[in-house]
């Protein structure tokens, strides 16, 4: 069999993860994410704001809008659009890049690492939740697998990985 070429067991794992993945990113959404939101009131984040608020973090320190860009998979007017949103906010501010005064460069506020904090604690409450009732080590291997199950998304769904 080439490689190219899928036992039905292969073809119906790739679809059970297809459909499980269809599912999660439905149940990201600001309604669904806003039934779940926790009891003190506190306004759930808007998802789309949030990944903002997430690449700037994962880029660990200052960063442009391309970076972004890129980290949301978006256009630059688009992630334009959706830093200016964080900034109104309050969750990122914009610096000047002190090695080329025309970048701007683009840092968490405190109440975006707040806001951040407090979406990650929810939303890790929330798979805790939903793994309540498994084993330590399914647990375990469920993190390893799907980690490494993003990382090669990551590769497969560039020009190069296809």
């Amino acid at each position: 069999m080439s490689k190219q070429e899928k036992s039905p067991q292969q073809q119906e794992a790739v679809a059970a993860v297809e459909r499980a993945m269809v599912a999660i990113r439905r149940s990201q959404t600001r309604r669904s994410l806003g039934r779940i939101a926790p009891p003190d009131g506190a306004r759930a984040i808007d998802p789309t704001l949030f990944g903002v608020l997430d690449a700037v973090e994962a880029h660990d320190g200052p960063c442009a809008v391309t970076d972004v860009a890129a980290a949301l998979g978006v256009d630059q007017p688009r992630a334009s659009r959706l830093v200016l949103r964080t900034v109104e906010e309050g969750w990122l501010e914009r610096g000047s890049d002190p090695r080329d005064a025309r970048r701007t460069l683009l840092a968490l506020t405190p109440a975006g690492r707040e806001q951040l904090d407090r979406a990650h604690h929810f939303r890790r409450e929330v798979f805790a939740r939903a793994m309540a009732d498994w084993p330590d080590a399914d647990r375990t291997e469920f993190a390893r697998l799907i980690t490494a199950f993003v990382a090669g998304f990551g590769r497969a769904a560039t020009p190069e990985g296809r």
